[in-house]
């Protein structure tokens, strides 16, 4: 069943900006998305800005959707932040419509894959994902050689394989 595009006009996002064409955030050009607002204040925060809970600006999705359509070079989304799962009933509405137009998309959340399965929200918006990079950012533990995150207790987890296996199962071909 399609989704309804008159929802982007109607749903809306707090977001900290964007990153019309990343190549770090994720594998090929992808449009990053980053959140407001985070629980975590993970030390060593990359973002520090997207901390506050009323900080950035609210915008309707149909502002982030028509940029990234706009991009004949961008294959994925990815969700960041601040924390992506503290808004995951707006980003459900976003993800499936993005899914229907064959994007890739990510996200990075300081929680634990246990933690986003357990909660009904965040679990419908992790069903639309590919990846998840999960864990809190731990500044002693953060390593350049790492693809895509910044600390080795952060793992790349490939949803639907885990999903459909009841336990996590990592992304392959990532050190």
């Amino acid at each position: 069943m399609a989704m309804d595009l008159g929802l982007l006009d109607c749903t809306y996002l707090r977001i900290a900006g964007c990153v019309p064409e990343s190549f770090v955030d994720g594998p090929g050009f992808r449009y990053t998305v980053f959140t407001q607002g985070c629980p975590f204040h993970c030390k060593g925060c990359h973002n520090p800005q997207a901390q506050s809970l009323d900080g950035g600006i609210e915008v309707p999705l149909k502002v982030i959707y028509e940029e990234i359509r706009q991009s004949p070079l961008v294959s994925g989304v990815t969700f960041s932040g601040g924390e992506p799962f503290i808004q995951s009933r707006a980003l459900t509405v976003f993800s499936r419509i993005l899914l229907e137009k064959g994007y890739s998309l990510w996200a990075y959340s300081g929680y634990t894959f246990d933690k986003l399965v357990s909660d009904p929200a965040r679990l419908e918006f992790l069903k639309c994902l590919e990846v998840v990079v999960d864990g809190p950012y731990v500044e002693s533990q953060h390593s350049y050689d790492l693809d895509f995150r910044g600390s080795s207790n952060q793992r790349i987890i490939d949803v639907p394989a885990s999903l459909a296996t009841g336990q996590v199962v990592l992304k392959e071909g990532f050190r």
